[in-house]
């Protein structure tokens, strides 16, 4: 019989064995398939926190700028000679122009129960706002090097004097400084979160399959005793961990729609408009591959682990 045969045939024997083993083992596949759920369930909706956070970062991150406030007598070909300088930096994403006239309306609408300002305003006969350029940086972190490029050579105008009034990054930075940190915490928390699930989940599946092995020490002596390859002993309870995997993958699957379905709304209103219901139908198929190759991973290693341990390799 050739190799190859042979190796087929072994493996068809093992997966039978181990499906056999777990339809065998009712009560401690059931056990060890709730308890993978949980693990699952809990990866889940942290798939879902990860969202929630990303969204809310990225509303965060859109709301801060620093705005640039030429002198009233600045000139609008100058103004815009340093907005093309500004949109040219890698750094920034987007530069808005915002006219004298434009800001002055702002201005008015904004203190529009304020009588005495707008008599102010009335008294002065002319308009006292200079123009404004909103500049937003691709990252929080990069405003600092924005402030920089501003308050040097590019600032200056065709007659050789600066026309920016005021830069408010400085005004900005401690909010700046903060949103940066919060983002650079919750990047790491979140790996950390995850390596911490797995580690837990891994240690728990280990000490559930190695249940179903002290069941089976009987088979196992035998099996040895008959000159049974490690290999062959230890593929059964591999697939028995896979199966367990692949089981709670499906069943956490079904769990979190309605779960889902029931937290959609109030997550919409509450965390920047993100709908986790319609975050998962439109995710479906990155999320149903994490959750199994979670499964299976957890699985497999728990048992070959537990395995190993029990036969002392």
């Amino acid at each position: 019989m050739a190799k190859k045969e042979i190796f087929w045939m072994k493996a068809k024997r093992i997966m039978r064995t181990g499906f056999f083993n777990f339809w065998r083992n009712g009560t401690v596949s059931m056990a060890s398939v709730l308890v993978m759920m949980v693990t699952l369930l809990v990866l889940g909706f942290l798939i879902f926190t990860g969202a929630i956070l990303d969204r809310s970062l990225t509303e965060l991150r859109n709301k801060v700028d620093i705005n640039v406030t030429f002198i009233p007598s600045a000139v609008e070909e100058d103004i815009l000679g340093i907005k093309y300088s500004l949109e040219s930096l890698p750094e920034v994403s987007l530069v808005t122009y915002v006219s004298r006239e434009e800001a002055l309306v702002t201005f008015k609408e904004r203190h529009a129960n304020d009588q005495s300002i707008l008599s102010a305003l009335d008294e002065l006969g002319e308009n006292p706002l200079g123009a404004v350029l909103n500049v937003k940086a691709k990252d929080p972190s990069q405003y600092a090097s924005v402030a920089d490029f501003l308050e040097g050579n590019s600032a200056i105008s065709s007659s050789g004097v600066s026309i920016i009034d005021r830069i408010n990054y400085y005004q900005n930075k401690v909010a700046i400084e903060k949103l940066t940190g919060i983002i650079s915490a919750a990047d790491r928390l979140g790996f950390i979160i995850t390596l911490f699930l797995a580690v837990i989940s891994i240690l728990i599946a280990f000490n559930t399959i190695r249940l179903t092995i002290y069941i089976s020490k009987d088979e196992i002596s035998v099996m040895r005793l008959v000159g049974a390859s490690t290999s062959y002993i230890q593929g059964p309870f591999v697939v028995v961990g896979v199966i367990y995997g692949v089981v709670a993958a499906i069943l956490t699957m079904l769990i979190l729609l309605p779960a889902t379905y029931w937290l959609g709304s109030a997550t919409e209103n509450f965390f920047a408009g993100l709908n986790v219901f319609t975050y998962y139908l439109r995710h479906f198929p990155q999320i149903f591959l994490i959750i199994v190759f979670s499964g299976v991973f957890i699985g497999a290693v728990s048992s070959s682990l537990a395995i190993r341990r029990y036969l002392r390799l």
